[in-house]
């Protein structure tokens, strides 16, 4: 067992590492490969019913009652097509041989999932282990589109290892605590306006990683037989990277202007927060068949401090433009109906509010509220063996972007149009 769990997070890793550049996108997902997919999260901290709450609440694993793995695989889909309109600079619209830029897009498939495990102890101590990754964003855009003075390509991601431990204090109440070890990458492409007819773009390149720990909290308490409240917190941690801008293709008279004004071969320190966030969720089992599940989360994007990095003017002495966000509020409604033995059926909808301030939407971070609806089911293959599947639409409709930070960069204005994801999820559970 020891070896079949030690290839098994290896794999994990892998897979996580993989998906750093991947054509995706999102940023804090509750998506992690487990049955919660089905579920649009609802419940996430209170349904405890399998090895998954070692993530999801590590005070719940002292409801799993023997050894359980659970892996999950879950490819998700982005579509991201931007259209430009009428007041996209002839800059930006303009490629340096005088043909036209393309509208641009970043729709692809991004693998993910999860490693889940928990072992009990005693009837009071679990331990437990989650593999995944649930931070990041990673866009690939043609290199001839009209924002790429804004960005081509770009990816912030974190994956790592969390191991947990729980302990149950009475009947009604447990608590639970984990320690993220993760890895966080940052990697930025974005072309540079050379300002000579005769030369093509420029482009300038950035790309360091850095390592932190997140401290994932956790309660449960359970006053009857059927019901139980969760409560999480997860610590806000900090990446730290720095690397040296790097350039090439550039026209002479743009490097002169990037010696003058002390850009060529500068360093760039970028420090991100990942933010702290607080979920509380409720499980009540209605009756033998049904089961009614709930959330109500929020999420300090205010402290996040993400950057933009490009060449936006001449006369500039700075490579980046800082971006404003606010804080983000979580709802979700979820259900469970035992059809038959062996099947169970799931579905949920959730809420998440904007987390950009005003209408500073950027090439970078296409994000705006987002809405879940999901659908799954559970089989029970054996005693000891389930079996799960479940689809989820993350709809974030139109997004409009009205940007011009400069005559290098232009002005790129238009309309994200019916941006979403698409999440397939598939999970199997062995109880041994």
């Amino acid at each position: 067992m020891t070896r079949t769990l030690r290839c098994g997070v290896l794999g994990m890793l892998c897979l996580l590492l993989a998906a750093g550049t991947s054509l995706a996108g999102g940023l804090y997902l509750y998506e992690v490969g487990s049955p919660d997919v089905g579920l649009a999260a609802a419940g996430y901290a209170a349904r405890a019913q399998d090895a998954s709450t070692a993530f999801t609440n590590p005070a719940g694993m002292t409801r799993i009652k023997q050894p359980s793995l659970m892996l999950g695989a879950q490819p998700m889909y982005l579509h991201l097509d931007f259209n430009p309109d009428s007041n996209t600079s002839s800059v930006a619209n303009t490629l340096p041989d005088r043909s036209s830029a393309k509208s641009g897009d970043s729709n692809g498939w991004m693998p993910a999932g999860g490693l889940f495990y928990v072992h009990p102890v005693n009837d009071k101590l679990a331990l437990g282990l989650a593999v995944t990754g649930y931070f990041g964003l990673a866009l690939d855009y043609q290199d001839d589109w009209v924002g790429r003075y804004y960005v081509q390509e770009t990816s912030l991601q974190a994956a790592g290892i969390q191991p947990a431990v729980a302990w149950r204090v009475n009947d009604q109440w447990s608590v639970g605590a984990g320690a993220a070890v993760l890895n966080g990458v940052i990697k930025t492409d974005v072309a540079i306006n050379n300002i000579d007819p005769f030369v093509g773009d420029g482009q300038l390149k950035y790309k360091d990683n850095d390592w932190t720990v997140q401290y994932n909290l956790g309660v449960l308490y359970e006053p009857v037989e059927g019901t139980r409240f969760g409560l999480t917190y997860l610590s806000e941690a900090d990446l730290n990277f720095s690397d040296q801008i790097k350039t090439k293709g550039l026209s002479p008279r743009l490097q002169d202007i990037l010696d003058r004004t002390g850009r060529t071969g500068a360093r760039l320190d970028i420090g991100i927060s990942m933010p702290q966030a607080v979920m509380f969720s409720v499980y009540h089992q209605y009756n033998d068949r049904l089961a009614l599940l709930a959330n109500l989360g929020w999420q300090d994007w205010s402290q996040f401090g993400y950057v933009d990095i490009g060449v936006y003017s001449e006369n500039s002495t700075s490579f980046t433009t800082d971006l404003d966000f606010k804080d983000t509020w979580h709802i979700a409604l979820g259900c469970q109906y035992l059809l038959s033995e062996p099947w169970l059926l799931t579905a949920g909808i959730a809420y998440d509010s904007d987390m950009i301030k005003g209408d500073d939407v950027s090439p970078s971070l296409p994000v705006g509220e987002q809405w879940r609806f999901a659908l799954g089911s559970r089989y029970n293959w054996s005693q000891d063996v389930t079996l799960g599947a479940a689809y989820e639409l993350v709809w974030e409709g139109d997004l409009d972007v009205d940007l011009n930070r400069g005559p290098l960069a232009g002005q790129v204005s238009g309309t994200y149009e019916n941006v979403a994801i698409h999440i397939i999820s598939l999970n199997a559970e062995w109880r041994f």
